[in-house]
């Protein structure tokens, strides 16, 4: 798919990696819904990308569908959707105060799994009524998984738990939407230097980096967002989980 004039929707993108797609994609030409919790973020990267900026609850139905149908009155029904929103809460499942607090663990998957199908399932909805692409392509979905969903970490059972649940429905949707022309992907980024990242004291983002094969640093938000592009332009992409970590395998912690 050629994204030049194409509507898209990238949810966590007041910042980090979300904020580096959506400009990626309307400097390909992209027509972009940024959506995020925080709105002011989300309205300042749309001002900075002639995007227009939506508030966005991906965990509820009603908030998510509400920012869908306004994206939609304003650039028409999404043929993109990159989903990137996501939360981190660490814990072991069982710590110094006992059992992990079930309330923490349903909050990372309630906003990563299932905010992540609830776009899905609402975006893929109206790429289906649109008219057929070349390839009979009506539309692409890309997700945001981690390499933590392979080697996850002590403190990271929610959120590795979490990311291994977007690897896992990746192929399925993808088969259930085929009929449709939609293709869904997702991509397992490694160590990148996201604003969360970046606040690490520098000796850390410094092991950190040199703990990557090659090349031995923190990945780039813009590499992920090449990935992403690239995505949506091959049509014979589809169903697969792609890992962009620099050939990192992480250790129990």
């Amino acid at each position: 798919m050629n994204v030049k004039g194409e509507a898209a929707i990238v949810t966590g993108a007041a910042s980090g990696i979300g904020a580096d797609v959506a400009r990626h994609l309307a400097n390909a030409g992209a027509r972009v819904a940024v959506m995020d919790l925080n709105k002011a973020g989300a309205e300042a990267v749309a001002s900075e990308i002639g995007g227009r900026g939506f508030e966005c609850d991906v965990a509820s139905a009603a908030s998510a569908e509400a920012a869908v149908a306004a994206a939609a009155a304003a650039h028409g029904p999404a043929r993109i959707l990159v989903n990137v929103a996501g939360i981190l809460i660490p814990g072991r499942i069982v710590g110094k105060d006992g059992p992990l607090p079930l309330e923490k663990f349903s909050k990372v998957i309630e906003v990563n799994l299932i905010g992540t199908f609830n776009m899905m399932r609402l975006a893929a909805a109206g790429m289906a009524a649109l008219p057929a692409l070349a390839d009979g392509e009506r539309g692409v979905i890309v997700s945001t998984s981690s390499v933590a969903a392979y080697e996850g970490q002590i403190g990271q059972a929610a959120y590795a738990a979490s990311k291994a649940g977007i690897a896992g429905l990746t192929l399925p949707a993808a088969r259930d939407l085929a009929r449709h022309g939609i293709r869904v992907l997702a991509i397992a980024p490694g160590l990148i230097a996201t604003p969360m990242m970046l606040n690490l004291p520098p000796d850390v983002q410094k092991s950190l980096g040199e703990s990557v094969p090659f090349p031995s640093r923190l990945g780039h938000a813009h590499e992920v967002s090449r990935l992403v592009l690239h995505m949506i332009e091959n049509v014979l992409m589809n169903g697969e989980v792609v890992r962009l970590d620099g050939a990192l395998r992480m250790g129990p912690k």
